[in-house]
C-alpha cells in the first residue's frame, strides 16, 4: 500500500461518520505527526501504522477488517483518497491548529496524555490536541 492508500484507509476508519471535515481532521493529525519525524514515523504511512496510535488499525477493531476491504467505489472512500492526495501533496488546509493528537469526545477516562492539557479545538466528534513530539506543547 502507498502513504496515500495508507492514509486514505487510517481517515476512513477512524472518521468516516464525521464525513469530509472530519476525514480531513484525522489527516491532519498524520500530517502534523509525519512533519515532526521521531518514535511514531518519519513518513505518511508510518505514522498511520505505528502501533496503537490510530485505533482502526488494532487487530481486535472490527473496524480493520472494513478499511482493507473497502475499495473506491464507496464515496467517503473516494473523498477519503481525494483529500490524502491533497496531504501528500502539501496542500491540505489544517483544520486543527496544528494538533498531533485527537480521541472521541466522551471518552471517559481521558487519555493521559489530554491529562492537563487544553484542546486545541473539536470538529465532529473528536477532540484535538497539540502535544508535541515529546509531549511538552499545550
Amino acid at each position: 500500500m502507498s502513504d496515500i492508500d495508507i492514509a486514505a484507509r487510517t481517515a476512513w476508519g477512524e472518521a468516516r461518520g464525521e464525513g469530509a471535515r472530519g476525514m480531513q481532521a484525522v489527516l491532519n493529525v498524520i500530517g502534523n505527526r509525519a512533519a515532526q519525524p521521531g518514535w511514531w514515523g518519519a513518513s505518511i504511512g508510518s505514522c498511520c501504522l505505528k502501533p496503537w496510535q490510530f485505533s482502526c488499525w488494532l487487530r481486535t477493531d472490527p473496524n480493520r477488517t472494513k478499511l482493507l476491504a473497502v475499495t473506491d467505489s464507496d464515496p467517503q472512500f473516494r473523498q477519503a483518497l481525494a483529500l490524502a492526495e491533497c496531504l501528500s501533496a502539501g496542500d491540505l488546509e489544517d483544520l486543527t491548529c496544528g494538533s498531533d493528537h485527537y480521541f472521541a469526545d466522551g471518552i471517559e477516562p481521558l487519555p493521559i496524555w489530554a491529562d492537563g492539557r487544553r484542546p486545541r479545538c473539536t470538529i465532529g466528534r473528536h477532540v484535538f490536541y497539540r502535544c508535541g513530539l515529546q509531549g511538552n506543547e499545550q
